[in-house]
Parts: structure tokens; sequence; C-alpha cells
């Protein structure tokens, strides 16, 4: 009897039917919308961040650090099985491990740096885009200003030192010391300049970026790796560092903050077209109360109604917002376009929350409104 009842009221009133629906799946595709590509924000943030560059660099103890910052690299260098030793140091939080040996030397009559790197080695084991550019043996990058200088282009031979490369690739123009320098791998550099086994840098990524208000953070830093690699220096880029975790603070605030306040919206909306509907039907409600119906079959009736709009509103809210994210998200996220997918756990979740909401939302004006007096309510009407 009252699922005919139910059946009756959604065809009597198919408009409020079709605006509540419509209600709560606008409310279901923002959620699912903003929270797909809430995800892909949050990526975005880390490539972005990743991208200032490493935060953490290991150099030798004795380098003179006037030198150093001049320069932009150490003079002297440390055995190669330091990146093998710091690798197994477990200890604290790092990614995207590498070392470097640079050497300026002449070419051509130029001053140029050699740069060696070596294969970058993520300590997660997890697969993760590197952060600087893979160099085959035999190839080489050449910054902007020499291949420039020279007219070089990509695919020419080259000979550096006795030893032959193919240009794989011309870097664009920064501005800086990397417009002067040729990259090509860690043992053809540690061959062109006699220096096998050695290396005068390893770069990371420390993943627990401190802020300011941390104590004494590189201090913290050099205890530690003093125990592993006593014959090193350590020297943390603050800059980067905190500017990486207040980006990382500032979007994660604002992600709760929306989500929070889409939540909210939703919650006032549907109450709301709950109240009116609850109003309008006061003279059907007293009808049902006068001929015998309970409050309890009439308070049924108002939540069988919220609940399959709710489970109808939950599944087309999912596709639309699925669809939506999937559309928009890539023009926002262009980094990480292509990780924007589905989230079909938040389909399981929408058909168990969206109902309960909507459910809730319409409790509390179905139960003022089916506990007047029906006489009071008739002789109203």
């Amino acid at each position: 009897m009252i699922l005919k009842l139910l059946i009756k009221e959604i065809l009597h009133r198919k408009l409020n039917f079709i605006l509540s629906l419509l209600a709560i799946i606008t409310a279901v595709t923002l959620f699912v919308s903003f929270f797909t590509m809430s995800d892909a924000s949050k990526r975005e943030t880390v490539r972005l961040t990743r991208d200032m560059g490493f935060n953490l660099r290991i150099i030798p103890e004795e380098t003179d650090m006037n030198q150093f910052w001049l320069t932009g690299y150490s003079d002297l260098t440390m055995p190669e099985e330091y990146i093998d030793k710091f690798y197994s140091y477990k200890k604290f939080s790092y990614a995207h491990l590498t070392a470097t040996l640079h050497k300026k030397v002449t070419w051509r009559n130029r001053e140029i740096i050699l740069t060696g790197i070596s294969p970058e080695i993520e300590p997660s084991g997890r697969e993760k885009t590197p952060m600087i550019f893979s160099i085959e043996p035999g190839t080489v990058y050449l910054g902007f200003e020499i291949a420039n200088s020279f007219d070089i282009t990509t695919g020419d031979e080259l000979e550096i030192f006795n030893k032959l490369f193919t240009v794989a690739r011309i870097l664009s123009e920064t501005g800086s010391s990397d417009d002067i320098r040729v990259y090509t791998t860690l043992n053809d550099v540690q061959e062109m300049v006699d220096k096998r086994g050695e290396i005068n840098e390893i770069k990371a990524l420390h993943c627990l970026c401190l802020t300011s208000d941390e104590v004494n953070p590189i201090e913290i830093l050099r205890n530690q790796l003093s125990q592993v690699l006593p014959d090193a220096k350590v020297i943390i880029n603050q800059t980067i560092a905190v500017a990486r975790e207040k980006q990382r603070m500032m979007v994660e605030k604002y992600i709760i903050f929306i989500l929070t306040f889409v939540v909210i919206v939703c919650a006032v909306w549907i109450a709301a077209l709950a109240i009116n509907n609850a109003n309008e039907r006061q003279r059907e409600t007293g009808i049902l109360r006068a001929v015998g119906y309970g409050i309890g079959k009439i308070i049924f009736l108002f939540l069988g109604k919220a609940i399959l709009l709710g489970l109808v509103g939950a599944v087309f809210g999912f596709f639309v917002g699925t669809e939506l994210s999937s559309v928009i998200g890539p023009e926002i996220f262009q980094v990480t376009a292509n990780t924007i997918e589905p989230a079909y756990s938040l389909l399981i979740w929408s058909l168990i929350v969206t109902p309960v909401f909507t459910a809730l939302s319409t409790l509390i004006p179905a139960s003022l409104a089916v506990t007047r007096d029906p006489a009071l309510i008739l002789m109203e009407e």
C-alpha cells in the first residue's frame, strides 16, 4: 500500500520530483567532479613543486664554499660508492637520487662545463617520472649557447677529448651556466677527465620538507648523514623546501575547505526542498492522518521518496561528474592530465551516502509536518 502511495506521489508531483532529482544530481556532480579533480590537483602540485629542483645536495667536506657558490659545483671529488651508502641509509625519506661529476674544460678554444649524470635511483622502489633527463651512453645533451655558437644541431657527431658522441638533444636557453654545459653519462665524463670512480655531488629530493618553524632542520639532517657519510657535507635549499611545503599545505587546506562548503550547500539545498515539499503537502498529510494512516507510514512515504531520489541522483550525478572532470580536468591540470580517470569507489560511496543524506535532510521537515493535528491542518485549508 505504501509503495502504491509512493508511486502515486511521484506521478502526481512529477515537477517536484524532477526538481528535487536535479538538485541531488547537481550536488553529487559537483562533489564527484571536484573530488576527482582534487586528486589531480594534489598530483599536479607535487609535480610542479618537484620540478623546482633537488633540495638536498651532498658535496665533499673540504669544499671551498665561496668557490662552490661562485661556480655552482665543488672542485673536489669523493668516491662514487658514497651514493650506494646514501641509498642504503633508511633513517629519513628522500627520492630521486642521482650522482654528478662536473668539470670545467676547454673545448674548441672555449671554456665549457662537462657534466656527467648517473642513472636516477628511486629509493622507494616505485616507478616515478625522473626529475632529470636520462642520457644514453655515447650521446650528449648540449646547452643552448654551445649549440648556437658552433651551429650544432640534433643528430650531429662531436668529438670531445678523442671520444665521439652523437648530439641527442639541444637544450632550451636558461640564462644560466647550463647554457655552456655539455651533459652526458657519468661514466663517459669520468673517463674523459680521468676521474674514474669519482663524483663531486650527490643530489636528492628530501621528502620531509621541514618549514622554518621546525627546530634546526639542517642540523638534524647533518647529524643523521654524518653517521653514514662523515667525509661529506650536506646542503639543503631552504627556499625550495619551504616553498614546496607551504604550497602543498595551501592546496590541501583549500581542497578541504571547498569540499566542506559543497557538502554544506548540498545539505541546505536538499533540506530546503524537503521543507517546501512538506509545507505544500500539509492538506494531503492532514487527510491521510484523518483517514487513519499513522505517522510512521506517512514519514516512510516522505523518506521513501527521499531515498529513491538519493539512489537515482547518486548514479546520474556520479557519471555526469566523472564526465565533467574528464572534460574540464585536462584543461586545468595539463601536467597530470592523463591521471584523471573515473574513481569508481566514489560511486559506491555515493550510493551509500546520498540516500542517507537525503533521508536525514527530509526527516526533520517531514516529522514536523506529520505531527501537527490533522484537524487544525484541515481547518486552515
